[in-house]
């Protein structure tokens, strides 16, 4: 039994779990797939960890609902950040907080309660190396590249933002084929940890809109790691100005790639759902 938290970035939902306080099962797989199913779980896009850290003001482990872990969630690091402030595990709205090996800054602003409205994230530099993706393509960076899925051609531009990314440029994202195509490009030979897929229409030169088909997960309502990535993209195909926002099917975020550092920012909200007990011991 152990106590934990559903929040959810512009719905992208996960279970989070304070282990600073709580003592969790081994198979920590095995736990996410059971914490997610609808129905017999608590339905969700996975698992989240908040832990200490040894570099960092806190660390967070993911682990998407099909029990894979991986190496970074936009919108979950959001939530973390928001998690640790309004807990009061930390007094600060400038923090930091460690995931995959890689260190994020976070900068909140507050509501007039004291308490996060959104929460902006230095996501990093983006890897447009197409070996370090990884993926079997070479060159940097890698564009509008052909997959093959399903009898068609897609056009991808690979990014990295921590975990790897290939967004095809689709006319209408509410007609493309994400559940049928994305699984079969997610698991395409040429990416040897998988992927996650992203198809994206430019409105405007600071607007696109977005769906996503997350490794590990299926679609998803938004994915904070694929807005970066989608939004580095469409630069780098000369579609956008380098600062946007980006529609996806569960909210909006806004992301911005300084040409100062070089480094991408991601803007958006966190949202308690409910606390909640976890009683199923199987």
């Amino acid at each position: 039994m152990f106590r934990f938290t559903k929040m959810h970035g512009v719905g992208n939902d996960y279970l989070y779990i304070n282990a600073f306080t709580e003592k969790l099962p081994d198979d920590l797989p095995a736990l996410a797939v059971r914490m997610s199913r609808p129905h017999f779980g608590c339905g969700s896009d996975g698992l989240i960890l908040i832990l200490p850290s040894d570099k960092a003001d806190f660390r967070m482990r993911m682990f998407n609902s099909d029990g894979s872990e991986g190496e970074m969630c936009g919108n979950g690091i959001r939530c973390v950040a928001a998690y640790c402030h309004d807990r009061g595990m930390i007094g600060q709205t400038e923090f930091t907080i460690e995931s995959g090996g890689q260190l994020k800054k976070m900068q909140l602003t507050l509501d007039p309660r004291g308490r996060t409205e959104s929460v902006r994230v230095d996501m990093g530099e983006p890897v447009t190396d197409g070996e370090r993706i990884p993926s079997t393509f070479g060159g940097d960076p890698v564009r509008m590249v052909p997959l093959t899925a399903l009898g068609q051609t897609w056009p991808v531009t690979l990014v990295s933002m921590g975990n790897p990314h290939a967004v095809t440029f689709v006319p209408d994202p509410a007609l493309a084929p994400v559940t049928t195509v994305g699984p079969v490009l997610e698991c395409d030979p040429a990416f040897p940890n998988k992927c996650n897929i992203e198809f994206v229409h430019v409105t405007d030169r600071t607007h696109i809109e977005m769906r996503v088909w997350e490794r590990g997960s299926g679609e998803t309502l938004a994915c904070g790691t694929g807005s970066c990535a989608s939004m580095v993209a469409s630069v780098l195909n000369g579609f956008i100005d380098r600062k946007a926002e980006v529609s996806l099917r569960g909210g909006k975020l806004t992301v911005e790639w300084s040409e100062k550092d070089n480094h991408v920012y991601m803007t958006g909200p966190a949202t308690f759902v409910y606390d909640g007990v976890w009683l199923l011991d199987d």
